[in-house]
This record gives structure tokens, C-alpha cells and sequence, in this order.
């Protein structure tokens, strides 16, 4: 079968594709990102009382890095299934799983007034965020890639990669004005429900935007060879996890690999900035909260502009150039933060997202290119969610404890750099993957000649 047997959807049908990726994308990070404000701001008093500040937040974190743990579990079952029944299925359930969650934790009791079970409850339902992200974000940037052309791949499957910031926009903001409006007593008695029950809300116009939108047709033929293949051989398909960890050893630990910058960055520079600023600078809450709220505007508008210019220079470079920045970047951020004027906390924060997003725009189309249909959805949420235990979990755990152990951001921005230099070994390591055609690449992780759609010889399942 050509890889042309799947038709080429039309310019409207793949932007409602992307509409709803995105929309979707927003709302799980929205909910993610939070419980990560959240846990910054307000959740030590509200679940880990009589702790000292930073200890508190500590202990806050602890539960936001248990979500990360949830995740490579979501990747393993979405990836399975995704393989098997679809993308699109998946990722409603997954919307259901993490609106639900979220909703929820709107209406926890807290420590005053259940005691340590509070704690318990919340760490549940951060797990179940975890794992519905877990599968979350390989089934909407496969969606997207699996429906557009090689040639403009890295722009279209950049936009569900702007639902992080578009979520992290939207829960900043609704914290930000809540800040504003409520006296800190109301806030911390009622007021952070708020933000989590109107995650209701946007599930529901999730859900109903996701409904909407065909399965990947570059999924549909490949699920009709395999079927054809089990019919004629009467041999059942090895599972994706097998196939994975058999084929594509090589592509998921350069995705682990890709993912250490950009996962530690970015969650330096929009969750523990609020703890360094709040709580170590004794900024107030609202600057801190406005200079991340801005900035994650800018971050949303640049993602597009560098999945764009991933197509025309590559993927390898312009990931090369957002690890390199960031690790350049790293003293230079604290040393801005520490002026604790709003200008120049602006300035850190902007230029560490934008720096950011060089990587988080091209990864969608990155990690796509690199796996056989198949395996896509296993492979591309393995690479990147296993990653996130060692990375985004900890990474404001560790950047707090080295500034409570230390009381300088020096540890903290060397801790950054190491990340930044692993993130450039894994992808100066990696062979360049722009304008592959996802339908002709084998199991082996190789694209297959011209002339026809790889179609693997069928693996014997164990």
C-alpha cells in the first residue's frame, strides 16, 4: 500500500484537528499546571500545616511530583490501547479522567478539617491527573501529525504543543485575578476551589470539540494492514510495548534524552520561580504570578514560529539552539529575579520560556518521526513520559531543597546547565528525522523506500 492510500485531508478538516488537539491539550494542562500553582502558593498551609514555609512547600511538591510518577503508567495503557483501538478514543478518555480529577480536588476538605487524610485524598487525585496526562499528550500530537503532509509537520503538530502554555496561561490567570479580587483569607478559605471546579466546565466543551474530529488516517491504513496481515497469517501482532523496547531501543532514550531540558527548565521557570519569589525573595505574589502570566503569552505566540522554522532548518537544530540557550541562560535568569523588580523578573522568565519553546515546538513532530505507526503512540509517550520522572517530577523538589539547603539560586542554575548538556548529547547524537513520511517507516525505526508503505514483516507475539 503507497503511502498515498490514506487521503490527504482537507485544509479545514486538519485545522478542526488541530482545533480540537488543542483545545483539549489546554485544558489537561490546565488542570496539570494548576495543582503545580497551587501546591506553590497555598497548598502547604492547606494540607501540610504547621511545617516551616519552605518545608511546607516541600511537602506541596512532593505530591505535585507524584503526578510525574503517574505519568509513565498513562503512557504505557494509552500507548497500548492508542495502538490498538486509536487516537481519538484515547484522548477522550483521557479528558474525562483529568476534568474529573481536577473537579474533584475543588472539593477536598482540607487538613483543618479531616486532618492527614486531606493529604491522602489530594495525592489520589494527582495520581489520576498523572496518569490521564500520561496519555494525554502522544495522542494529540499524533492526531495532528498523523493528519498533516511532511512538509509543514513541525508547524501544524506545534499547536497542541501550545496547550502547555495556553493551560499554564489560563490557570495563571484565573489565580492572578482571584489574587487580586480576594483578601488572602478568603483566597486561602474558598477562593483556590475556584480555578479547580471551573475545570468542569472545560471539559465539557472539550469533550464536545473532540467528538468531532475523524481518526488518523495514516492510523487507519496501518490498522487495515495489520488486520489483512492477521488474517492471512493467522499470527497476532507483537504488542507495542515489545515491539518498542525490540525495535526502537535507540529512539526512546534520545527522546528521554531531548526531554531533560525541557522538561527541568520549564518547570523552573514557571512553578519553583514562584516559591524563589515568593518565599525566598518575599516578592509579592501577584508580581511573580503577572511576570509568568505574561510571559506564557509569549511563550503560546512562539511555539508555532519555531515548529515553522523546524521545517525549514530541522528538527536537530533548532532543539539544539532552545538546550543551548537554556543552559547560557541559566545564571543570567536567577540574577534577574533577584533585582526583585518587575522588569527585569519579566525579562527572566520571558526569555527562559521563549528559549524553551525552541524545544517543546519541534519534539511533537521530533519524537513522532521517530517511530512506526504501530508503535506511535507507545513509543512517542514512553520516550517523552518516562523521561518526566527523572525530569519534570523532581525538578522543583530538587530546585527547593538546594535553595533551602544552600540559600543561593547558584546550585540551582548549575543544576539547569547539567540538563541543558544532556539534552545536547541526546539530540547531537540523533540522525535529523524532517520530511520522513510517517507511513513508510518500519519497525525498525528506518524509513522504507519510496515505492511503498512500510509494512514490517509481522513480529510474533510472546
Amino acid at each position: 500500500m503507497s503511502s498515498s492510500a490514506a487521503a490527504p485531508p482537507t485544509p479545514s478538516n486538519l485545522r478542526r484537528v488541530v482545533t480540537a488537539s488543542l483545545i483539549g491539550t489546554t485544558i489537561e494542562w490546565y488542570d496539570f499546571f494548576l495543582y503545580g500553582s497551587a501546591a506553590a502558593l497555598v497548598f502547604d498551609k492547606l494540607f501540610f500545616p504547621g511545617s516551616d514555609p519552605l518545608v511546607g512547600t516541600l511537602l506541596a511538591f512532593l505530591t505535585y511530583a507524584v503526578g510525574f510518577v503517574a505519568r509513565p503508567v498513562g503512557a504505557l495503557v494509552f500507548g497500548h490501547y492508542g495502538d490498538r483501538l486509536g487516537r481519538k478514543r484515547l484522548l477522550v478518555v483521557s479528558l474525562l479522567m483529568m476534568g474529573g480529577a481536577t473537579f474533584a480536588i475543588g472539593l477536598l476538605p482540607t487538613h483543618a478539617q479531616i486532618g492527614s487524610a486531606a493529604a491522602v485524598l489530594l495525592t489520589v487525585l494527582r495520581l489520576v491527573q498523572g496518569f490521564a496526562l500520561g496519555g494525554e499528550w502522544g495522542g494529540a500530537v499524533l492526531l495532528v501529525s498523523e493528519h498533516g503532509d511532511a512538509r509543514r509537520r513541525g508547524y501544524w503538530a506545534s499547536w497542541p504543543q501550545t496547550g502547555a502554555p495556553a493551560g499554564q496561561l489560563l490557570a495563571t490567570a484565573v489565580l492572578a485575578v482571584l489574587t487580586a479580587v480576594l483578601p488572602d483569607a478568603a483566597f486561602e478559605s474558598w477562593g483556590w476551589r475556584v480555578p479547580f471546579l471551573l475545570s468542569g466546565v472545560l471539559v465539557l466543551l472539550g469533550l464536545w470539540i473532540r467528538l468531532s474530529v475523524d481518526e488518523s488516517p495514516v492510523f487507519k491504513a496501518a490498522l487495515a494492514r495489520a488486520e489483512a496481515r492477521k488474517a492471512e497469517e493467522r499470527e497476532a501482532e507483537a504488542t507495542p510495548l515489545l515491539t518498542v523496547l525490540r525495535e526502537h531501543r535507540r529512539d526512546v532514550l534520545t527522546a528521554m534524552g531531548a526531554r531533560m531540558a525541557e522538561n527541568i527548565g520549564y518547570y523552573v521557570i514557571t512553578a519553583f520561580v514562584l516559591t524563589y519569589g515568593t518565599k525566598h525573595l518575599e516578592m509579592d505574589r501577584q508580581t511573580v504570578l503577572n511576570a509568568v502570566l505574561i510571559a506564557s503569552a509569549v511563550h503560546f505566540a512562539v511555539i508555532p514560529a519555531w515548529g515553522a522554522l523546524s521545517d525549514r532548518w530541522g528538527r536537530r537544530p533548532v532543539y539544539l539552539l532552545g538546550a543551548v540557550g537554556i543552559g547560557l541562560w541559566a545564571f543570567p535568569f536567577f540574577r534577574l529575579l533577584d533585582t526583585e523588580d518587575f522588569g527585569p523578573v519579566l525579562l527572566a522568565v520571558t526569555v527562559g520560556l521563549v528559549l524553551h519553546g525552541a524545544m517543546y515546538a519541534p519534539q511533537a513532530a521530533f519524537f513522532s518521526e521517530l517511530f512506526a505507526t504501530r508503535v506511535r503512540y507507545s513509543g512517542a509517550s514512553i520516550g517523552a513520559q518516562f523521561s518526566s520522572v527523572a525530569a519534570g517530577a523532581p525538578a522543583p523538589l530538587i530546585a527547593t531543597a538546594l535553595l533551602a539547603d544552600f540559600g543561593s539560586a547558584t546550585p540551582v542554575a548549575l543544576y539547569l546547565i547539567a540538563a541543558a548538556l544532556l539534552t545536547v548529547l541526546a539530540v547531537g547524537a540523533a540522525k535529523e528525522t524532517r520530511m520522513r513520511d510517517l507511513e513508510r517507516i518500519g519497525e525498525d525505526g528506518r524509513e522504507a523506500g519510496a515505492g511503498a508503505a512500510a509494512d514490517p514483516a509481522p513480529a510474533k507475539s510472546l
